[in-house]
């Protein structure tokens, strides 16, 4: 079942069930894109789910109590053992089949949700363990780069420059010093069948990967990483939400790829790259840069670009345009 036998299903939006299984209503800020994430995730997964919640912005701004957005049965996890639960209900589900409490041929497709917090830091522990298990969960991290729900800290998901309240910026620090974790490449190092990142701001590539990894779960679990900015850890104003996602893949700081069954593919190619400027300009957590550094994050890019242009043996992210 490799990428190029599968045939792409989601053209548009249109293609998604008009079926509303994560309502409105809920308390994320304004201009979050985790609601337009779940909601594209509930409309692919469909009603026979479980979503397993880490800590975190969605699961505390969708399930106040004694509200809930979430049409499907959900499960709220710590930060640190969100596989770990996923696998226990993947297990629970196995055990009622053989008693014959569900029927044997009856598919519940178990997602496990969680920020980049609970996912590449505090919760890595017990993803990788789920991962190399092989058990059958779909895994999607919503990555707002920073722990947005407790303060705005760093995480390992945090890209160099940026200012956290843990990495502050002024005279000495300048910001975050270290390279963003890659998690899709360590998800992808534990040999599963589908790995993807995916973007809010191209609707139907995302839907389309979560469609490819819910399939995947076939034959074991899959993992996609999905960019959330996030206005107030960001610093950007509410309505910029799709505008800078977009500009995050135009300019190679999040390129949109797949690691189906071992092989690599760009989904979205990108004929010129925008300088990362154009990217950086609309974030306050990047106001303290200077021209230096920014020509430094862009070189950084550069190579990543190389990287990914040698991985998929051809020119898929162009120069700088």
């Amino acid at each position: 079942m490799s990428s190029e036998k599968k045939v792409r299903r989601i053209k548009s939006l249109f293609d998604l069930p008009r079926d509303e299984i994560f309502i409105s209503g809920h308390g994320l800020c304004a201009g979050c894109t985790a609601g337009t994430i779940m909601r594209t995730l509930t409309k692919v997964a469909g009603k026979d789910t479980i979503i397993v919640n880490a800590t975190g912005c969605v699961e505390v701004a969708t399930t106040r109590y004694p509200y809930s957005n979430w049409l499907v049965p959900w499960f709220h996890s710590a930060f640190e053992n969100t596989g770990a639960s996923a696998s226990g209900i993947v297990a629970a589900i196995r055990a009622m089949k053989k008693k014959g409490i569900i029927p044997e041929d009856k598919k519940v497709k178990v997602i496990a949700v969680g920020g980049d917090g609970g996912t590449v830091d505090i919760g890595l522990q017990s993803l990788s363990g789920m991962l190399e298990r092989g058990d059958p969960v779909m895994y999607v991290l919503y990555d707002n780069e920073a722990y947005m729900n407790t303060g705005i800290q760093r995480s390992g998901s945090t890209p160099y420059g940026a200012w956290t309240t843990t990495t502050p910026a002024g005279k000495v620090w300048r910001g975050e010093w270290r390279p963003k974790k890659d998690i899709a490449s360590i998800a992808a190092a534990h040999g599963i069948p589908y790995v993807a990142t995916a973007n809010p701001a191209y609707p139907s590539d995302m839907a389309n990967k979560f469609a490819k990894g819910l399939e995947a779960l076939e034959e074991g679990p899959s993992f996609i990483q999905v960019l959330m900015p996030c206005t107030t850890g960001w610093r950007f104003d509410p309505s910029l939400g799709i505008t800078i996602s977009r500009l995050a893949t135009e300019t190679g700081v999040f390129p949109l790829y797949e690691i189906d069954h071992g092989e690599f593919r760009v989904t979205f190619p990108v004929a010129k790259r925008k300088h990362v400027r154009e990217y950086l300009k609309l974030q306050g957590r990047f106001a303290h840069l200077t021209d230096e550094e920014v020509e430094h994050i862009q070189k950084l890019i550069d190579a990543q670009v190389e990287k990914i242009n040698k991985r998929a043996g051809k020119t898929v992210i162009g120069p700088l345009g």
